[in-house]
């Protein structure tokens, strides 16, 4: 287990949980494009409308689980209820046991009815029911040790999990599809999405396979600190099952709806297309594009406010729980920085170059020009949803789970009936889903920021924020632009001109961020490998001197108490 130190606070663990999330997406991006040219655009649908719906019967069995036990676990732990903690992660197993284990027959029983508008999806969605069982037990494993402060275990889980999937989803692929070599074009597609499915199972075994292992490596830590425990309340089984069902099906309900609208959307769209007259190849070879092309990319820089919000929250629960609210404002306002210094940026990066990003990741000729134009078009999506991740975590963290159950709900009508709209009475269709997304997104900023407000009478400083990264973020992304459009016509190699206009635009970036005090010195200092970047950043010049900072400080303090003897002074001579 960790222990406290002087590294393991909430933006170093952030920190380690971001990163192993952006890199779990880098590897899901880079296994899809061999992948894709294993099974096609037409297994490529298959398989995105089997693991839309996989996603959802997950989101309501388990996926939820790291995110609500970690909060439950962390609120013992606070006031060091070693026991009560322990009956809590016992009491979550059981829960997985029973809920997982129904969600997983159900899902390979109802296949068919489930993807009845995509028939040759049920293949692959059947060889995803058992997934469903084995998340459940991962995710109660991932929010133990999130409870306990370390995001080390569950990032490594992730790194092994995706590689895995990728490994297994490419060699599974190829040997089913082998077996229906003798079939048509359509029996060798539901194939080769039915082997991508077997990779995502053979993923989730082996990170819960490994967390397993770091359970029992700790153990003898575990045990000790139960047996010690001293505490008078101990809570009894039926408490601690109430507890569970009382935090977790708001935590479900809340992202079951905010993540549900991915089927709802496909759905719609389905049915549109069905209605336009349009053929059932084509339309699931579309959304294939949309789906597993465009939204995984836009997907990459979210992984950043999925994993502020994964650590967020258990210290978000126990300063609430202990009342410390100033330092729950603390950590609200951290992470939201830490999150828009990379969210904003990313955002301006894939909005100027949609196609050299696409033709990177994603080089098939017959797919890029519609997946680079919806890339483009869901740019903003990347601010909008890491946002309202992050305040859905931070109100749930706060006692407030019902609140995001609601937003959720209210910004899904409205998407809905935007998205309807759209897809009758325009001809966008596929940039109509990506309409949706912004829609659903920004409504549910606007609903989550103002809870958060009232809630925890917080304000947020937009300039310091927002408008700073967002100057230097347009700075960013013109140089960027400038430097490939420049560069394409000296080097016709587009990945080689990509990378080197992403690494000037990453540099443009950071300089001109500093120089317009976007991030203070304490702040870029509490940053993973702060000191090294504050070191860099004084050899640059691009830091204001300690000593004139001081100063400047100083001078503000001396000013207010003018201000206020002189108002003294004023209201005595009234």
């Amino acid at each position: 287990m960790e222990h406290p130190n002087k590294k393991n606070t909430f933006v170093f663990q952030a920190g380690i949980l971001a990163a192993a999330g952006m890199l779990v997406k880098v590897i899901s991006l880079i296994y899809r494009s061999p992948l894709l040219s294993i099974i096609g655009a037409e297994g490529n649908g298959y398989y995105s409308a089997a693991i839309n719906i996989y996603t959802i019967i997950l989101l309501i069995s388990s996926y939820s689980i790291p995110s609500a036990i970690s909060k439950v676990i962390a609120q013992r732990l606070a006031f060091k209820e070693y026991k009560n903690a322990q009956r809590v992660f016992v009491c979550a197993l059981l829960y997985v046991l029973i809920v997982g284990g129904a969600a997983s027959i159900l899902t390979f029983v109802g296949a068919p009815w489930f993807v009845r508008k995509n028939p040759n999806a049920v293949m692959a969605l059947r060889v995803l029911s058992p997934t469903i069982f084995f998340s459940g037990f991962l995710g109660v494993l991932r929010g133990f040790f999130q409870a306990h402060g370390s995001m080390v275990h569950t990032s490594i889980s992730q790194v092994l999990e995706q590689i895995i999937n990728a490994a297994g989803s490419i060699l599974a692929a190829k040997l089913l599809i082998g077996m229906a070599a003798d079939g048509d074009a359509t029996t060798r597609a539901v194939y080769g999405s039915a082997g991508s499915a077997i990779g995502t199972g053979a993923g989730v075994v082996t990170g819960l396979l490994f967390m397993f292992w770091m359970y029992r490596l700790n153990g003898g830590v575990i045990k000790r600190r139960v047996e010690r425990d001293q505490n008078w309340h101990e809570e009894t089984y039926g408490e601690i099952f109430k507890v569970i069902f009382t935090i977790v099906t708001p935590f479900i309900l809340s992202t079951f709806i905010y993540n549900c609208t991915t089927v709802v959307n496909m759905e719609i769209y389905y049915h549109a297309m069905d209605y336009k007259k349009v053929e059932a190849v084509v339309y699931n070879t579309h959304y294939g594009i949309f789906a597993t092309l465009a939204v995984p990319v836009v997907n990459i820089p979210i992984a950043i406010a999925s994993a502020m919000s994964s650590a967020i929250i258990p210290g978000v629960a126990a300063s609430y729980v202990k009342g410390t609210v100033a330092q729950t404002r603390k950590q609200v306002t951290r992470a939201i920085q830490m999150t828009m210094l990379i969210a904003i940026p990313a955002s301006v990066g894939i909005a100027v170059l949609p196609r050299p990003i696409m033709q990177f990741i994603f080089p098939q000729k017959e797919s890029l020009d519609i997946a680079s134009g919806l890339l483009a078009a869901l740019a903003v999506t990347v601010v909008l949803y890491s946002l309202s991740t992050l305040t859905n975590a931070v109100l749930q963290g706060t006692g407030k789970v019902n609140t995001p159950v609601i937003h959720a709900a209210v910004a899904l009508v409205i998407q809905v009936a935007g998205l309807v709209a759209l897809l009758l009475y325009t001809d966008l269709e596929l940039y109509a889903l990506a309409a949706a997304n912004v829609i659903y997104s920004l409504v549910m900023c606007v609903l989550n920021q103002l809870s958060v407000r009232k809630h925890l009478e917080y304000r947020m400083d937009i300039v310091k924020l927002f408008l700073k990264p967002l100057f230097a973020a347009v700075i960013m992304g013109a140089a960027a632009y400038g430097v490939y459009h420049g560069l394409i016509l000296l080097i016709p190699v587009s990945r080689v001109v990509l990378l080197i206009a992403i690494g000037i635009g990453v540099c443009v970036y950071g300089a001109v961020l500093l120089l317009i005090g976007g991030v203070s010195r304490e702040e870029l200092a509490a940053f993973p490998k702060g000191l090294m970047l504050v070191h860099i950043a004084d050899k640059l010049h691009l830091l204001p001197n300690e000593d004139a900072v001081k100063e400047k400080k100083s001078g503000k303090r001396k000013k207010k108490r003018r201000r206020k003897k002189r108002r003294k002074k004023e209201r005595a001579s009234r």
